[in-house]
C-alpha cells in the first residue's frame, strides 16, 4: 500500500509540474504579446510600440531593395488565383484576378517611374507605393510572426469564456463569438471570417449569427491599424486610438443588429453552446485558456503557420491594395463620386462643427472602396478630422478591395446589397461617435 501512495504523490507532482509548464505557456507568450502590440517604447527618439519598431528597423535593413520586395509580394499575389485555380470559383474571384494583375503593372509603374505623369504626381501612385504598400507588406509577415503569441497560447479562449454573459445580450451572438472578434482585431479578418465560417458550416451559428460576426466584428487588424495611425501621424495616440477604435466599433455592430437588414435573416441553428454554470465563470475561464495553452502547437511550428497566414495575406491583398487604392484614387481627385456619396453623410460631420467637414464626410464614404483611402485622403487635415477618418477606416469593416470579396467568399447568406446597406449605417454611425472621440483624445493630450 505505501508503494502505492508512494506512486500516487509522484503521479501528483508531475501534474504540479505539468500545471506549472501549462501556466507559464499560457502568461508567458500571452503577455509578451501584449507587450509588442500595446505598450509603447522609447526607440532612437521615437515613442512607438515595439512591432512598428521592427518593420522600420525592416525597412532600414532593406534599404532600396523595399521596393523590390514589395513587387515581388505582388506579383506572387497576381499569380496565386491563376496557379491554385481559385479565378475559376467565381465572378467576385474573376474580377479581382484582373484587378490583381492591374495591380502589378501599377507596382511596375511606381517602382520605374514609367506611365503617365498625372499617376506620377505625389499623392497618387508615389504615395500609395511609399507609405501604404511597402508598410503593409513588412508589417503583416512580421506582425504574424507576434500574433502567434498573442492568439495562440489559450488568451482567446479566456476572453471568449468571460465574455460569454456580455456576447449574448449586446450583439446577439453567442459567447465563442467573442474569439472571432478578437481574432480579427489582433489577427485578421480574414482569420477571423475563416473561423466564422467554420463555425457555421459546422452548424454552431445560425446565418443572422454569422452575418452579424462577419460584417461586425471582420474587420482589419491591429497591425493595419498602425499602418493607418502611421499615415495620420498618431501614433502619439496609439493606444487611445487602439482602444477607442475598438469600443466605437463593437458599439456601432451592437446597434447594427437590432436594424434590417441583419434582423431578417435566419436565426436557426443546430447546435447551442453550453451555459457555464453560476458562480464558475472565472473557474471555467481559466480552464479553457489552460486547455488551449496545453493543446498549442510548439512556438516554432506556430509561428511558421501564422508566418505562412501572414505572408498568403499580405500577397493577397498587396495587389488590390494597389489597382482598387489607385482606381479610388482617381475617382476622388478625378471625378465627383465621392463628393456624391460624401453628401449623404455631411450632415453628420457638420453636426459636430469639425474643420473639414465636407473632406470627412467624402473620405468617410471613400472607404467603401478601400479601408485606405480615409486615411490616404485626410493627410492634411487637422486632428480632430484625422482621428474620426482614422476610427471609420476601420470601424466600418466593409470595403471592395479585400473584406466585401472575402464575405462572398464564404457559405454566409450575404448579397452585396445587404452588404452595402449594412456599411452605409455602419460608416454613418461610426461618423457619430469618432468625431466626439476625436474631440476627447485632442482635450486629454493638447493635440
Amino acid at each position: 500500500m505505501p508503494h502505492h501512495d508512494e506512486t500516487l504523490d509522484r503521479s501528483h507532482d508531475s501534474q504540479r509540474r505539468h500545471s506549472l509548464r501549462t501556466v507559464l505557456r499560457l502568461f508567458v507568450p500571452s503577455l509578451l504579446g501584449i507587450l509588442i502590440f500595446f505598450v509603447p517604447l522609447t526607440l532612437a527618439g521615437r515613442t512607438t510600440i515595439p512591432l512598428d519598431h521592427m518593420v522600420s528597423g525592416a525597412r532600414v535593413l532593406l534599404g532600396a531593395a523595399d521596393g523590390w520586395y514589395a513587387l515581388l509580394l505582388i506579383v506572387a499575389g497576381a499569380l496565386y488565383p491563376l496557379l491554385t485555380g481559385r479565378w475559376k470559383r467565381s465572378v467576385t474571384e474573376k474580377v479581382f484576378t484582373v484587378l490583381k494583375l492591374l495591380g502589378v503593372i501599377a507596382a511596375v509603374m511606381a517602382l520605374t517611374g514609367w506611365g503617365p505623369a498625372v499617376l506620377h504626381t505625389p499623392d497618387m501612385l508615389p504615395f500609395l507605393f511609399e507609405k501604404l504598400v511597402i508598410p503593409v507588406g513588412l508589417i503583416v509577415p512580421i506582425g504574424a510572426v507576434f500574433l502567434a503569441l498573442l492568439i495562440g497560447y489559450g488568451l482567446l479562449e479566456v476572453c471568449g469564456v468571460l465574455l460569454q454573459p456580455v456576447m449574448r445580450p449586446i450583439w446577439r451572438t453567442p459567447g465563442k463569438s467573442a474569439i472571432d472578434a478578437v481574432a480579427s482585431f489582433v489577427g485578421s479578418y480574414s482569420i477571423g471570417l475563416l473561423i466564422t465560417n467554420r463555425v457555421y458550416q459546422a452548424g454552431q451559428y445560425s446565418a443572422r449569427e454569422a452575418a452579424i460576426i462577419a460584417t461586425g466584428f471582420s474587420t482589419v487588424s491591429a497591425t493595419f491599424m498602425i499602418i493607418v495611425a502611421k499615415t495620420l501621424d498618431l501614433m502619439a495616440v496609439w493606444n487611445l486610438y487602439f482602444w477607442l477604435t475598438l469600443l466605437i466599433t463593437f458599439v456601432v455592430t451592437a446597434i447594427t443588429v437590432r436594424l434590417p437588414p441583419l434582423t431578417r435573416l435566419d436565426n436557426e441553428k443546430h447546435y447551442d453552446e453550453p451555459e457555464v454554470p453560476r458562480g464558475q465563470r472565472l473557474v471555467s475561464a481559466w480552464r479553457t485558456g489552460l486547455d488551449a495553452a496545453e493543446q498549442a502547437p510548439s512556438l516554432a511550428r506556430n509561428v511558421a503557420l501564422n508566418v505562412k497566414e501572414g505572408l498568403l495575406m499580405a500577397i493577397s491583398i498587396l495587389p488590390s491594395i494597389m489597382s482598387v487604392g489607385l482606381i479610388g484614387l482617381l475617382l476622388a481627385k478625378y471625378t465627383p463620386l465621392f463628393e456624391w456619396l460624401g453628401l449623404v453623410f455631411y450632415p453628420i460631420t457638420a453636426l459636430w462643427g469639425v474643420d473639414d467637414a465636407m473632406a470627412l464626410a467624402q473620405a468617410a464614404s471613400a472607404g467603401l472602396a478601400e479601408m485606405f483611402l480615409p486615411a490616404l485622403l485626410m493627410t492634411e487635415a487637422d486632428f480632430v478630422a484625422r482621428f474620426a477618418a482614422a476610427v471609420v477606416s476601420v470601424s466600418s469593416i466593409l470595403f471592395f478591395s479585400a473584406s466585401i470579396p472575402c464575405i462572398l467568399s464564404t457559405t454566409i447568406p450575404l448579397s452585396v446589397g445587404r452588404i452595402v446597406v449594412v456599411w452605409f449605417l455602419r460608416t454613418a454611425l461610426s461618423l457619430l461617435l469618432a468625431v466626439p472621440a476625436g474631440y476627447l483624445v485632442q482635450a486629454l493630450v493638447g493635440a
